[in-house]
């Protein structure tokens, strides 16, 4: 029997990680609220500056932290103040130390996709950090590779090379449409969808059908009855 290829994505999938930028956000919005701009524009301003800093310094806090700032200065103009700059960057600094909390039942999963079984094999788990990837490799992570080119299909296709994975046996496992499933369902690989009710709204579009096949679970650990 052919083994399966997993493609497996690491935040909102493996463990928690948008919940602590947009409880952020909603601490940064009002600090600029009092500026007279509604909750709204401020979010649609800093998620067009997230848009453009991620096609120049891709993913992570580091750009997050400079996109906060960035809306800041352009919202508050002439009123802008160092102290808040200060603390706006002060914030960022506890997002990056924050723990990660890892999704319940996706330890015991990971190693029984890693049993030793062969029926399985995960190249890599996505967009990680040392530390979170660190608190999973005794369940079976293999490796953690930061994707800053948004995981298009020719990062995909990319994959599907370097591993010669069987498309109709590989299957991408994530929570975004636009950067996990859509992409791989586009050249070819299976896809299991799994939706998480605070995943990044610049990850948000409707999912798209594709030559393989496509899996929608409501958790990670549901896994296990599946494959």
């Amino acid at each position: 029997m052919r083994r399966h290829t997993l493609l497996i994505d690491a935040d909102d999938t493996l463990w928690e990680n948008n919940v602590f930028f947009e409880k952020l956000i909603e601490d940064f919005i009002s600090i600029v609220e009092p500026y007279g701009y509604t909750r709204a524009y401020i979010r649609h301003i800093l998620n067009e500056t997230e848009r453009k800093n991620i096609r120049q310094y891709g993913y992570g806090v580091r750009s997050f932290g400079r996109s906060l700032e960035e809306t800041y200065i352009k919202l508050a103009d002439q009123m802008a103040k160092r102290e808040t700059l200060a603390l706006i960057h002060s914030r960022v600094v506890d997002l990056e130390r924050t723990p990660p909390k890892i999704l319940d039942g996706v330890p015991e999963t990971l190693a029984y996709l890693t049993s030793g079984t062969g029926s399985f094999f995960l190249p890599r788990a996505n967009r990680g950090t040392g530390r979170q990837g660190a608190a999973l490799r005794p369940a079976g992570i293999l490796r953690i590779h930061r994707d800053r080119s948004g995981k298009r299909s020719e990062t995909y296709g990319g994959l599907v090379h370097k591993h010669k994975i069987v498309k109709t046996h590989g299957w991408m496992i994530g929570n975004s449409p636009r950067s996990d499933i859509n992409p791989a369902m586009k050249i070819g690989l299976n896809a299991v969808y799994i939706p998480h009710q605070q995943t990044w709204t610049l990850e948000h579009e409707p999912v798209v059908a594709g030559s393989g096949k496509l899996v929608i679970l409501p958790a990670f650990r549901e896994l296990r009855g599946h494959f």
